[in-house]
C-alpha cells in the first residue's frame, strides 16, 4: 500500500529524479525523503483520528500554501526549460547547488506538499485502523517501501544520464516537471 501511494509522480519524486540525474547529493536527498515519510507514517498510524478532530483549519492552510509553493516551483522549472540551452553535466559530482540549499528545497517540497499528508497521514493512517494490533507491522512495511522507492529512484536515475546529456531532453524534463507542479497546485486549489 505504501509503495502504491509513493510511486505516483509528484513534486517530491520529480525532485528526487532530477537530483539523481544530476548526481547532486543523491544519498542525502533520498534519506531526507525517506525519513520524512517515516515521521509522517508514524504520525498517521499512531494519531490520525486525533489530528483531524483537533485541527480542522489545517486542511485549507496546507492546500493553499502548498499550491502557492508548487506554483512557484513549477514557474522556476518552466523558466529553466525555456532559458536553458545546456544539458545535464554527466560528469557527476555533487552538482552545482550546495548541500544545505538542496536539502532545504527537498524539505520544502516534502513538508509543504499537502499530498504527502494525504498519502501518509490520512490514507495510511486510515488503512492501518483495519489491522488492529498489527499497526506497527503495517507502518514498518510502508516505511520499508518508502526507503526502497526513494533510493531506487535517486540512484536508478543515473541510468538515464546519457539520455539527459542532450539539451532537448533536459528541457523537456524541466517542462514536464513544471506541468506536474502546476497540475498538483491546481488540484489543491480546486479541492
Amino acid at each position: 500500500m505504501g509503495l502504491s501511494l509513493i510511486v505516483a509522480i509528484g513534486a517530491q519524486n520529480a525532485f528526487v529524479l532530477r537530483q539523481g540525474l544530476r548526481g547532486g547529493h543523491v544519498f542525502a536527498v533520498c534519506l531526507t525523503c525517506a525519513l520524512s515519510d517515516v515521521a509522517l507514517i508514524v504520525l498517521g498510524v499512531s494519531s490520525f483520528s486525533r489530528i483531524a478532530a483537533v485541527l480542522p483549519w489545517l486542511d485549507p492552510v496546507m492546500r493553499f500554501g502548498g499550491a502557492a509553493f508548487l506554483g512557484f516551483y513549477g514557474f522556476k522549472n518552466l523558466m529553466s526549460a525555456l532559458k536553458s540551452h545546456g544539458a545535464l553535466d554527466v560528469g557527476g559530482g555533487n552538482g552545482a547547488t550546495p548541500l544545505m540549499p538542496t536539502l532545504l528545497a527537498c524539505l520544502a517540497i516534502t513538508w509543504l506538499n499537502p499530498h504527502v499528508y494525504l498519502d501518509t497521514v490520512v490514507l495510511l493512517g486510515t488503512i492501518s485502523t483495519q489491522y488492529p494490533g498489527h499497526e506497527a507491522a503495517f507502518a514498518l512495511g510502508a516505511m520499508t517501501s518508502s526507503f526502497a522507492f526513494f533510493f531506487s529512484l535517486g540512484y536508478g536515475a543515473a541510468k538515464l544520464r546519457p539520455i539527459f546529456a542532450q539539451p532537448t531532453a533536459w528541457r523537456l524534463l524541466e517542462g514536464a516537471i513544471a506541468v506536474i507542479m502546476w497540475t498538483i497546485a491546481a488540484s489543491l486549489l480546486i479541492g
